[in-house]
């Protein structure tokens, strides 16, 4: 018997210093859909965990920068405390995962270009491509 496909969708966070780039998958966890970043700010988890109810989500996966020989340093854990910011946020029922987030950014800068897209076009989407990226890895390795 095959295993139940999972229920509700997945919201991805690619934090920065500035911005908090956003996606979102449908509830078949089959597609990732950017979203607008997010400012970075205090009341970043607040406003996250707003968008977790309105999006009906039910896991989110935080990506976790590492260096590339996989050690933690300071983004990492301000990633962790965001993470545990929105858990504290959202409940029991939601699940909140973290997922190694190396090269996100770089493979979204590669596909905006792609599509067409300047470096200087790029700055408004490229938080938001990235946690796409994100998403769709996750959801690969599930």
């Amino acid at each position: 018997m095959d295993a139940p496909a999972p229920a509700g969708r997945v919201l991805a966070i690619d934090p920065g210093q500035r911005r908090i780039g956003i996606a979102v998958s449908n509830s078949a966890r089959t597609v990732a859909f950017p979203r607008q970043a997010l400012d970075a700010g205090d009341d970043a988890p607040e406003r996250l965990a707003h968008l977790v109810v309105e999006e009906m989500v039910t896991v989110v996966v935080v990506g976790l920068p590492r260096a590339l020989d996989g050690r933690e340093g300071a983004s990492a854990k301000a990633a962790r405390q965001l993470g545990a910011a929105l858990e504290s946020r959202v409940g029991e029922d939601v699940e909140v995962t973290y997922h190694d987030e190396r090269l996100t950014t770089v493979e979204a800068s590669r596909g905006l270009r792609a599509a067409g897209q300047s470096s200087k076009e790029q700055r408004a989407a490229i938080d938001s491509a990235a946690a796409t990226v994100l998403l769709e890895a996750w959801m690969m390795g599930r």
